[in-house]
């Protein structure tokens, strides 16, 4: 199923002139499923979409994080199996935008994207896709659980990103070297202060 701005969504056959459409720089055309029977594969023939998806916002760490992007290009590779099943690449890079780990300024990584699914009719679960119903692809939601397994651990503004003061809470990246606390008087000696010499 295949939505376009202001459009309403056509059949899988339209694929052709939409993509051509958007390669020509006039609207994109988003797809959030795809019906894969419209291609017509025969066992070991394959093909190569370029799409537009969307990405939904999601949370990570306790905060949000979001794909600018309206439309994310994607490029699909879709081959068919000798048992009438299904080998899917999907491939994109994303923008995500949200506060630095460390800083909590805001953070702007480009993250590369590239996942693989197999749809294996009769076979066990574990060749079963998630994303496959029948022959339509929720690409859609592959595409965003892919984006979430490929975030790395920390979501920085910078590789380097030398986070917040621990005293004062300042933004070490722009504070500088000089910035810095007289360390605090230990505890342990405090009753030691307290003694007065005549």
């Amino acid at each position: 199923m295949m939505a376009g701005r202001g459009r309403a969504g056509g059949p899988p056959g339209d694929l052709d002139t939409a993509i051509g459409a958007a390669k020509l720089g006039l609207v994109p055309v988003r797809t959030d499923a795809f019906d894969l029977g419209g291609l017509h594969l025969t066992s070991g023939a394959g093909r190569r979409l370029e799409l537009f998806v969307s990405i939904d916002d999601f949370m990570l760490g306790g905060e949000r994080y979001s794909v600018p992007s309206e439309l994310v290009p994607v490029q699909l590779d879709v081959s068919r199996t000798t048992a009438k099943g299904y080998a899917l690449r999907l491939r994109f890079t994303a923008g995500v935008s949200g506060p630095c780990m460390r800083c909590l300024e805001e953070a702007t990584p480009a993250i590369p994207v590239e996942s693989r699914e197999v749809s294996q009719p009769g076979e066990s679960d574990q060749l079963r896709s998630p994303y496959l119903e029948g022959a339509v692809l929720d690409l859609h939601g592959w595409a965003r659980d892919a984006l979430a397994l490929s975030l790395p651990a920390k979501l920085l503004c910078q590789p380097d990103c030398a986070g917040l003061c621990p005293v004062c809470g300042a933004n070490m990246n722009t504070a500088g070297s000089e910035h810095g606390h007289e360390p605090a008087p230990d505890p342990r000696w405090a009753k030691l202060s307290e003694i007065r010499f005549e």
